[in-house]
């Protein structure tokens, strides 16, 4: 498997000009392929984005299963500012906002399952015209539409609040330490500098240009919906753990298998999941990660109910980061894997090839 994959990635990375590229696939007791290509290596250290928001799930679910959070109750209990949230209805002709007069409450399970109502400013145009997120307000009735936002953001509040930690004391506690992920955190000591991959951005003549190289500062607050930085082996190791039902590699249980099951079930109904128009091109594509096909949304998981083309199996669970981080689970043929990169935007033509070679090449050398 090793051969064949890496030459089929590396020579698309050659050909798409992708600059650096971590994959890595695995059964949930062994690494089954690694490689690093361009300018990184297996421990290189991503912003990892939105890959954040499964972690943060998994942390919501914690305390569901502990009996101090309903996945169903209003979590204004919690976070008073989520009380009473009107919907951004448009603009009137002197181009103030109009909101609607009916004020609405959201749960957790809406929060996870992108259906409360919140959007992104790169995602939704009457956001993007608005520019404001405080106080908060929602594009849609919570529990109408499939709407990607901040509704995870919203979420690592709710499990601060909840927990009277912070999320990042709360990850390493109950998460990252337990998975062995000694390189996950929302910080980047000065000692790992020299492991953080280098960013760039696509410019209108088509080039790749690397963006400065900074150390990243202690963030304001801890976002659950994308502050964390992270290797592929660590994050490799959070995915394993989902394919083993909740267990860690020693046997610790991070979250009970009645609990990862509702974590992998479909939360949206009829809704249709997963498509995105963009309002900022150069941050990221239009997203639709499986044209044709109408897929569904779990509590963290886009869920493709039909199988991909010499790929991932019918029920697979997948999701990415803005800077072309992406990962997948097949729970029927047992495995995940991620491809790690850095640049925007997001879904850009060339990332989108690779990810594509990288699961056809793998999925010819699964037994």
């Amino acid at each position: 498997m090793q051969e064949n994959v890496t030459f089929a990635i590396g020579q698309a990375v050659k050909q798409l000009q992708i600059p650096s590229a971590v994959a890595i696939a695995a059964d949930k007791n062994r690494v089954l392929y690694s490689a690093a290509f361009g300018e990184t290596a297996a421990d290189t250290i991503f912003a990892i984005a939105s890959m954040t928001k499964a972690i943060t799930t998994v942390a919501v679910l914690q305390l569901v299963e502990r009996g101090l959070l309903d996945l169903d109750a209003p979590v204004d209990r919690h976070l008073p500012a989520l009380r009473n949230l009107p919907v951004l209805e448009g603009f009137g002709a002197d181009g103030d906002p109009r909101f609607s007069a009916p004020a609405y409450s959201v749960t957790a399970r809406q929060l996870l399952s992108h259906t409360a109502g919140f959007s992104y400013p790169w995602n939704h145009p009457l956001a993007e015209r608005y520019g404001r997120i405080d106080p908060p307000f929602l594009v849609h009735k919570p529990g109408t539409q499939w709407q990607y936002g901040i509704n995870v953001d919203w979420a690592g509040r709710l499990v601060e609040a909840v927990s009277g930690e912070s999320l990042e004391d709360y990850f390493q506690r109950h998460i990252l330490r337990p998975l062995g992920m000694i390189d996950t955190s929302f910080l980047v000591p000065a000692s790992k500098f020299a492991r953080l991959a280098v960013s760039y951005q696509r410019e209108p003549d088509g080039s790749l240009q690397a963006q400065p190289r900074v150390s990243p500062p202690a963030p304001d607050f801890f976002n659950g919906g994308g502050g964390l930085y992270s290797t592929a082996p660590d994050y490799t190791r959070f995915l394993q753990m989902l394919l083993r039902r909740g267990t860690a590699e020693d046997g610790i249980q991070i979250l009970s298998e009645r609990m990862i099951a509702e974590m992998m079930a479909n939360q949206v109904g009829t809704l249709d999941a997963g498509r995105m128009r963009t309002t900022m091109p150069y941050r990221a594509c239009d997203v639709d990660f499986h044209p044709g096909e109408r897929d569904q949304f779990s509590l963290g998981f886009l869920i493709n109910t039909v199988g991909y083309p010499n790929g991932r199996s019918a029920g697979s669970l997948a999701w990415a980061g803005i800077r072309n981080t992406f990962y997948w689970m097949d729970p029927a043929r047992g495995i995940c894997a991620l491809l790690m990169m850095q640049f925007l935007p997001f879904c850009d033509p060339a990332a989108m090839s690779l990810l594509l070679t990288f699961e056809t090449a793998l999925y010819a050398e699964l037994p």
